[in-house]
């Protein structure tokens, strides 16, 4: 049998290196920020067109390359980081496996220019998959600009799988946001066909998430600082008002890098237990300053996971910082004294109270003031619950021969012919008529009524979910959704990733009833709202959908216009008064057995269950 083992061609690794590395423009742009960041520039400069698929262009003005040096960078594990294996645990650049630029110049068409300080003339390759087409002399800047072009242009399969180029242009912003958030010193520009986004000096990091995220934040951004034996913990959390139900904007970064960890979330969401919603999303900015030689790196090509050398005591650590400072400014109770020594030394906590300081206060003004009838401020004590000893003995001692039902009535007081279920249950009847009271409120969020083979119950919300989803339905098919005017239109602003997903929904929103129209960047005037939506329930309806659409599936957007119906029918089913009366009980009954499928609610979960008149008699013996 001859040999089937063979060396793979560097063309071919390289590629093969360019899918673990580079899987859209974004990973390009994250790539030669990075680089430009460990260069040390202070001004850096990004430039996209066709959301990166035609073009990536990055400036900077930092230490930039020799000829040999701008050479061999394109060469696959070149690093000027990594001599020694030591050094690889002490790692505080961004980048430093050296496949970086191989990567990028295995599937595009590259022109880098770079000059050092030092040097008269600087350096421009030409770089197209792989193959180097021209290196000379050239006048330029110091400092680097690398231009990337026709990204996948040799591997036509790839940019096939290329989403739309707003989908592509949203994963620029957020690897665009994460390094610039990262480097608040760093000035950054940011140009998208011929557009100019962002122009943000170097500054603060308060500054910085102002100017990236919009100036919503200013006024909910509450400062952490932290100094421990194991890490430093600094940067800002949103106060809960400002916690939204889209993800996205949480950022941990550990010694300047940007990551990832699901466990580090959870200390940060567990902090706010209490003070957000249980489907709400903190904001945070959060930097985790650790010795290089705790954490590995090392994990992943692109560097946004890490492995703890704790993670129980990061947790712990991370999740105490949060809770100090919601406490600190006031934003979360805390009573734990025991931190204050001050507080420890009064006699009033180290000594017991005596008899002589008990009878001292009863006499005191202020212990009057609230027991002392004519008083302004006088508690009324009440002794509805004094004889609760004979209520229990009562209840405890062996009850005779079960009573008549005629006895039973006078004794406890309950007229079993106003009872609801008086139709059905005692008398196994039926309702003479839809206007009889056959129906009962369980837990409020149940129905039970009475059909000829027993009895039903009713889930109240998913059955209104399933009435509003056919309403909803019919307007949308029929495009006559009806709108109703806010009096004052109402501001609703988005980070700039959300913003892109927004306006490519703003066409659907406008057929169930919403009217929104751009106002400046990255926020939005709604001017109308759905007829039947509550006032003030429109940002919570934009943030859900905002949410399906970061997590879409490719395949997806077939299934929009039932997600999007689904998720206003949620909204404007919780309305828990119109079920109280009877009348509104039976309309719900009436609306949902008019539905084409009232036995499943919009996302598929039961809304009725049927009870029959044989397995109640069982269960009663």
């Amino acid at each position: 049998m001859p040999d089937v083992i063979q060396l793979l061609s560097d063309h071919i690794a390289n590629q093969i290196a360019a899918g673990e590395v580079i899987q859209r423009p974004a990973s390009a742009v994250k790539e030669l920020l990075e680089n430009a960041l460990d260069a040390g520039a202070s001004e850096i400069q990004l430039v996209v067109k066709d959301a990166g698929k035609e073009l990536i262009q990055v400036t900077d003005n930092g230490k930039g390359m020799s000829p040999t040096d701008a050479r061999m960078s394109f060469e696959r594990h070149a690093t000027s980081k990594i001599k020694s294996i030591e050094d690889l645990f002490t790692i505080r650049t961004m980048g430093f496996r050296g496949e970086a630029l191989a990567s990028i110049a295995a599937v595009t068409q590259v022109e880098l220019k770079t000059r050092q300080a030092a040097n008269d003339a600087g350096t421009r390759i030409i770089i197209e998959g792989t193959d180097v087409k021209l290196q000379e002399p050239c006048a330029v800047n110091p400092g680097t600009t690398i231009m990337v072009k026709n990204l996948f242009y040799n591997v036509p399969a790839r940019r096939h799988f290329l989403k739309s180029a707003t989908t592509e242009l949203r994963h620029i912003l957020d690897e665009f946001t994460r390094v610039a958030l990262a480097s608040p010193a760093v000035g950054f520009r940011f140009w998208n066909n011929g557009v100019e986004q962002y122009h943000m000096e170097p500054g603060s990091l308060k500054a910085r998430i102002v100017a990236l995220l919009g100036n919503a934040y200013e006024k909910n951004l509450v400062p952490v600082e932290e100094k421990t034996d194991l890490l430093n913990i600094y940067g800002f959390i949103g106060k809960p008002e400002a916690a939204t139900r889209t993800r996205g904007m949480q950022f941990f970064f550990i010694n300047g890098r940007f990551i990832r960890n699901a466990y580090l979330n959870h200390a940060v969401i567990q902090a706010y237990e209490g003070l957000i919603e249980k489907d709400s999303f903190p904001f945070y900015v959060l930097f985790l300053e650790i010795d290089p030689s705790r954490v590995d790196v090392n994990v992943h090509p692109t560097k946004q996971e890490v492995k703890f050398e704790d993670d129980r005591l990061m947790y712990s650590y991370l999740n105490a910082a949060v809770k100090h400072s919601l406490a600190r400014y006031n934003i979360a109770p805390s009573l734990d004294f025991t931190l204050n020594a001050d507080i420890q030394q009064l006699s009033s906590v180290q000594q017991p109270a005596t008899w002589q300081q008990k009878e001292a206060t009863q006499k005191g003004y202020l212990y009057n003031t609230f027991s002392d009838k004519d008083q302004a401020h006088m508690i009324e004590r009440k002794d509805s619950l004094r004889r609760w000893k004979d209520l229990y003995e009562i209840a405890q001692s062996p009850l005779p021969a079960a009573p008549s039902t005629d006895n039973l009535q006078s004794a406890v007081g309950i007229n079993y012919t106003d009872t609801p279920m008086q139709g059905s249950l005692l008398s196994g009847s039926e309702p003479e008529s839809k206007g009889a009271n056959n129906m009962m409120l369980l837990h409020g969020s149940l129905l039970a009524t009475t059909v000829k083979s027993g009895m039903m119950l009713i889930h109240i919300l998913r059955a209104q979910e399933r009435i509003w989803y056919e309403r909803l339905l019919t307007d949308w098919n029929s495009q006559e959704t009806p709108s109703q005017r806010v009096l004052f239109p109402i501001s609703y602003e988005a980070s700039p990733q959300d913003a892109l997903l927004l306006t490519e929904v703003l066409p659907d929103l406008a057929r169930i009833g919403f009217d929104i129209a751009p106002f400046g960047q990255n926020t939005f005037a709604v001017q109308g709202i759905p007829a039947g939506l509550t006032s003030g329930e429109e940002k919570y309806v934009l943030d859900e959908v905002i949410e399906h659409l970061k997590h879409e599936a490719a395949d997806a957007v077939s299934k929009r216009t039932e997600l999007l119906l689904a998720h206003m029918a949620r909204r404007l089913s919780r309305n828990k008064h119109a079920i109280m009366q009877p009348e509104g009980q039976q309309a719900l009954i009436d609306e949902l057995f008019a539905c084409s499928q009232p036995e499943y609610a919009p996302d598929g979960k039961k809304v009725f269950v049927m009870i029959k008149k044989d397995e109640l008699e069982g269960m009663l013996g």
